[in-house]
This record gives C-alpha cells, structure tokens and sequence, in this order.
C-alpha cells in the first residue's frame, strides 16, 4: 500500500469515536448515572429474584401460599393463592430477555435495509423503503396479536413479530442519518480507493450515526417491554401458570382495591425499568454527538 492510500485509510477511521472517551462522557452524565441504577435494580430482580426462590419467600412461583387475595406474606396472596412476591420475583427474566431480544432483531434489520436503502440509492432504496411503508401502515399490536392466534403463544413468535415490527421505524431512522453521511469527504476517499462497500458501511457509516441510533434503541426497547407486557396480559404472550409480570396484571387486577400488590409490584417495575432504559439511552446519544472527529 502506498504512502497516500495510507494517509486517506487514516483519515478515514480518524473520524469515528473512540469507545473509551465515549464512555467517559456517557458516565460523567448525571442522568447517566440515574439511568444505571434505574435499570440496574430491576435487571438483577429479573436475573436473580428467580434463584433466589424458595429461600427468600418459603415458596416457589407456583406454590399454593395461602387464600386468594390474603394479606399473608409479605405482599399477600394472588388470585390462586400464591405468593404474590415470589411470582413478581420469578416473573422478570422472560420479560427481559423476549424484549431485548426482539429489540435486537429489530435493530440488526432495520439498521441494515435503511443503511443499504441509503447508500444504493435508486430503484432499491425505492423498494426497500416502499416495503417499509406497507409495513408501518399495519398496526403493531394488531400484527402482533395476528401472528400469536396463527401460530401460537410461543416465546419466537413474540420475538420474531415484535421485532418485525420494529424494523421499518428503525431503518426510516437509520436511512436519514446515513444519507448526512454518505456525502462525507472520509466516505468518498474509501470509495476513491475502492474500498469495499460493506466496510465502508461499517467503518465509516455506522460509527457515525450511533448517536440517533442509541435514542432509537432505547424507545424500541420500552416498546418491546409495552408489546410484550400487553401480550401476557391479553392472554397471548406467557401462558399460566408461568410467572410473568403482564400476566400477573391481568390476573390480579380483579382484586385491585382489596389486594393490590400483585398489580403494583409489576407496573412499578416496568415503569422503573422504562425510564432508566430511556434515561441511559439518552445519555449515549448525547455523549456520542459531542465527540468531535479524532477523538
């Protein structure tokens, strides 16, 4: 490689963030830090609170505790009798992890067909963006709800369909971000020296436009944790007598004047869970917009 294909190579990485000083301004954030533990505590619920079962509470999630809707225990009694603390300790994981998952999904789709789109230009761009459009104009719940009644309430179903659905909003952001730049002195020097197009992408694109992508991923990920949760409480997402926080909204809400923690301890732990998510997110974008090229 010559002197000159050097100098343009480095030039043309010299713009992305350096992760270490991304995560220095990412943690000097205050919100940042509130974001953390927000998340933090309601991630190690999910995680742990299942292990530690039955040795916290002296029962299991499914164990017969004492009288429907009683005031025994800590939080007292669900509307079969079990330990409403156990179940909301057992019921966070799956939440969990059927959410990032299809917010994962949704992300590698979405980021690839609207970097793609914006980079080819042309009759593609028009195809993936109009198949984009037919997508948005179904209502997710709605396609959601279709896809759970033909093929069931299983846990792939809910990631793959919500994930779907998430796809088309995320490759919108991603192709207006990629499309300020595509027009880059350092993306025409890569394509000056034939730089393949998919490390030009990677390499050049998509370091510089985590910033709208960050705030992307955490509304898509508090929309997957809304689309999952509502799932499990229409009756098409966990099915009894798994422990699940939206299903156990749906079935103590019955009872919500007389015993209503087991309505509670669920709806404090997603809203906690949605505004640390949201407040780290937030953090990220900003952090990465204020990184000036080299550094």
């Amino acid at each position: 490689m010559s002197a000159d294909t050097s100098q343009v190579t480095d030039e043309a990485v010299d713009h992305t963030p350096s992760p270490p000083k991304l995560m220095r301004r990412f943690i000097a954030q205050r919100q940042a830090k509130a974001g953390l533990v927000l998340t933090g505590i309601v991630v190690l619920v999910a995680l742990f609170g299942s292990l530690l079962l039955p040795w916290l509470t002296g029962y299991t999630s499914t164990e017969f505790a004492g009288r429907p809707f009683q005031s025994d225990g800590i939080f007292g009694t669900d509307n079969l009798g079990r330990d409403v603390f156990s179940r909301f300790l057992a019921g966070g994981l799956k939440l969990l992890a059927f959410s990032a998952l299809a917010t994962l999904l949704g992300m590698v789709l979405g980021v690839i067909a609207g970097m793609v789109a914006a980079y080819a230009g042309g009759k593609l761009d028009a195809f993936i963006m109009r198949g984009n459009d037919v997508l948005l104009a179904i209502p997710q719940l709605v396609f959601a709800l279709l896809a759970v009644t033909v093929l069931g309430p299983k846990g792939w179903v809910l990631v793959t369909v919500i994930g779907i659905t998430h796809a088309p909003r995320i490759a919108r952001v991603t192709r207006s971000a990629t499309v300020s730049v595509i027009s880059e002195d350092y993306v025409r020097a890569s394509e000056m020296y034939a730089v393949p197009k998919w490390r030009i992408l990677t390499s050049d694109v998509l370091p510089n436009i985590t910033g709208p992508l960050m705030v992307e991923l955490g509304l898509r990920m508090t929309y997957s944790i809304g689309a999952v949760a509502s799932l499990s409480f229409l009756g098409m997402g966990m099915q009894p007598p798994a422990a699940d926080w939206g299903l156990m909204i749906n079935e103590n809400r019955i009872a919500l004047a007389v015993e209503p923690w087991g309505v509670i301890l669920p709806v404090i732990a997603i809203a906690v869970l949605t505004v640390g998510i949201n407040l780290l997110t937030d953090s990220l974008a900003r952090a990465s917009a204020n990184l000036k090229p080299g550094e």
